[in-house]
């Protein structure tokens, strides 16, 4: 298929906007804003899309219109005139590159907390609660309703005044579809009862903003036409609503989702993860257009270039939606152009990006950590301006293939020694999940990256100082890892298998099981998970008093539905303290840090432990006083991006230092991080 015929860039006609090409970032709040300011962190996220080629990237997610409506996920203040100037910078920026921006706009109604913002009360069509923000929403009142209408209004005056292209509303879990949805409206009023009545507050907010500023800026709607939901908006009466839009004239286009977003468990089904359907909403989302005959978008895990081409050339979609798949590469449009789709950086579905967003952090994808650090990492990594040096990594898990991708890339000479007979490191244990087998994509990318910039890795080479020194080098990185290691314990501590070994397959769940996990990550929760699935008995053991906190509430959600399946026992504020064989079985001495007396047994046939890893740095302190550095590393200036290693050793004839769990446990993005921060001042 030649470029000038790919359906996907393709020029679309948006009222008079003219969108370059079919593909968008659809509205997201990545929580990069400050004071509820979308300031340049904000601005540079968008501007390296909008650089990448795409046609028209959507801020916030939402962008709140009144003060009763407090930031849940580092929303934007739309209600503020402060904003406008701010909006204006990305616009402008954005529009150098041909890039569209557009905003999305709401009140969040009983999606958030009221000990948040200014701590006024939360408010819904009706006081029912939301399980996933908890608050208790008091009944919306008349003179409620008459200024949130005039808050809309309001905002999307400010954003014209920014010179954004349009806004959208949203629609899904929020205040205005509380009115709509049975579920979340039981109201007896004007504003209850009949499909009228519950469209009634909605068509206000678009009779006000439309009278606000005129018939010809963009107006759209991102909305549920099916929340799937035996007691929600039905099916028919989603699409029905959709129509009475697509012929109001009110709007211009429709942003379609399926689902609602009440609890974690609902919001996935909405926003897959891994291990779950790709584009599963793609059909309802062609079926609505179909039915309305007017401009639909959608977003919905469409994660690869042949998904998002056949929506557009099957007509299902106007625009669409590769949300996550741009925070994994904001390029994906420019390479699509060059005929470099294969370079394209795939997005895994590890959803890290939402789950740190919904648990207060701003959005980073776990295997890009330019994305959201535009200010100080490059996406495009240029060619170094100083001598070309011999690098050598050692291990090829994510973190060493990031280093070794990244030092190639500024065109030094790169090798990589293994010592196993595959590229991977720890990806491949958590890949032996098989819903979180799309993880191998982290490495199976770089791999095919290594081997464009010529790149070779050595396997099998189970490294020694002599080993490195051999190839004469004047930069060395550690990145060999880590290994599983035993929590602390009075006694047992021979008695115990690591989450490793269950999830290697190395040893075999026999039950009943305990598993005493004190990481709370994902290798305990995937031993877990395997050993439930596997029909043995099974109790976790967590001292922690969150559950698994370091599993974000996106990912939780298939691990509790494989315990609450299972019937797994799940205790926490415990922690293990011993363990003792007694005849056949062993016993589990349990105690608190609560209290000094608690004290429980548990009779088990197995003990499974997950305590982290502890780093491989042998080969790292065997040639640390060998080194320029003696592996020192200067902080400071490696926070401000400038060269972190300065000479200590005149005797020295390489730089050294190491990354990712070969100096602690941590996870994947951090380890690619390291690699890139470092990689990117050679």
């Amino acid at each position: 298929m030649t470029l000038s015929k790919d359906p996907l860039l393709q020029p679309y006609r948006l009222k008079h906007l003219t969108l370059k090409n079919r593909i968008m970032s659809t509205s997201h709040e990545p929580a990069y804003s400050e004071d509820g300011m979308p300031k340049d962190r904000y601005r540079l996220y968008h501007l390296e899309k909008a650089k990448g080629g795409m046609a028209l990237t959507m801020t916030a997610g939402s962008a709140i219109v009144s003060e009763d409506s407090p930031p849940a996920f580092g929303n934007l203040y739309a209600y503020s005139d402060e904003i406008v100037p701010w909006l204006r910078n990305i616009a402008d920026d954005c529009h150098e590159h041909g890039c569209a921006v557009m905003i999305q706009l709401t009140h969040l109604g009983r999606r958030t907390g009221w000990n948040k913002g200014d701590w006024l009360p939360v408010l819904s069509a009706s006081p029912v609660r939301e399980p996933a923000h908890r608050a208790f929403p008091k009944e919306i009142e008349d003179w409620d309703i008459e200024r949130i209408v005039g808050d809309y209004a309001a905002a999307a005056q400010r954003m014209q005044a920014a010179g954004l292209d349009g806004i959208e509303f949203e629609a899904y879990g929020h205040l205005m579809d509380g009115f709509w949805s049975p579920a979340t409206n039981r109201r007896e009023d004007e504003f209850g009862g009949s499909l009228d009545n519950r469209l009634r507050f909605s068509d206000m907010v678009l009779d006000a903003v439309r009278k606000a500023v005129g018939p010809d800026f963009i107006v759209g709607i991102r909305m549920a036409a099916d929340e799937d939901w035996d007691i929600g908006l039905s099916r028919e009466e989603g699409v029905e609503i959709a129509r009475r839009l697509a012929d109001s004239g009110k709007v211009d286009f429709l942003n379609i989702i399926r689902g609602h977003i009440d609890h974690d468990a609902h919001l996935t089904k909405v926003i897959p993860i891994q291990g779950m359907a790709a584009s599963p909403h793609l059909d309802f989302a062609g079926d609505v257009r179909a039915a309305t005959k007017f401009p639909v978008f959608h977003a919905a895990r469409i994660a690869d270039v042949a998904t998002a081409r056949h929506a557009i050339a099957e007509g299902k979609l106007d625009m669409v939606g590769m949300t996550r798949a741009h925070i994994a590469d904001p390029h994906i449009v420019r390479k699509i152009e060059e005929g470099r789709e294969a370079q394209i950086r795939p997005c895994v579905g590890a959803t890290y990006c939402l789950d740190r967003i919904y648990e207060g952090g701003g959005a980073l994808c776990i295997h890009n950590a330019a994305t959201g650090r535009e200010a100080t990492i490059p996406h495009v990594i240029s060619k170094s301006p100083g001598p070309r040096r011999k690098a050598v990594v050692v291990g090829a898990g994510p973190s060493g293939l990031e280093a070794a991708r990244v030092l190639a890339e500024r065109g030094h000479a790169v090798e990589v020694l293994e010592a196993t007979g595959e590229a991977g490191g720890q990806i491949l244990l958590a890949a032996r999940n098989p819903r979180r087998r799309e993880l191998v994509g982290i490495v199976d990318w770089r791999l095919a990256e290594l081997e464009r910039l010529g790149v070779p890795i050595h396997y099998n080479v189970f490294a020694g100082g002599d080993d490195v020194l051999a190839l004469d080098p004047d930069l060395v990185v550690i990145a060999t890892g880590g290994i599983a290691q035993n929590p602390e314990l009075e006694a047992g501590d021979d008695l115990v298998v690591s989450s490793w070994d269950i999830i290697a397959g190395a040893v075999k769940p026999e039950g009943p099981v305990l598993l005493y996990d004190d990481n709370g990550a994902h290798s305990g929760m995937t031993a877990a998970e395997l050993i439930a699935k596997a029909g043995v008995e099974l109790e976790v053991v967590s001292p922690e008093r969150f559950f698994a906190p370091e599993i974000g509430g996106m990912n939780h959600v298939p691990y509790a539905k494989a315990f609450a399946e299972r019937n797994v026992r799940v205790t926490i504020n415990t922690r293990l303290k011993a363990v003792r064989r007694d005849g056949n079985a062993l016993v589990a001495t349990l105690g608190s840090d609560f209290s000094a007396d608690a004290s429980a047994e548990r009779r088990v046939a197995q003990v499974v432990v997950e305590h982290g890893t502890m780093p491989m740095a042998d080969l790292y302190f065997e040639l640390k006083p060998l080194s320029r550095n003696l592996g020192a590393v200067d902080y400071k200036a490696l926070i401000r991006q400038e060269n972190p290693i300065q000479p200590r050793n005149p005797e020295g004839t390489f730089d050294l230092f190491r990354i990712g769990d070969a100096v602690h446990s941590r996870n994947i993005h951090a380890g690619i991080y390291d690699a890139m921060r470092y990689g990117v001042l050679f």
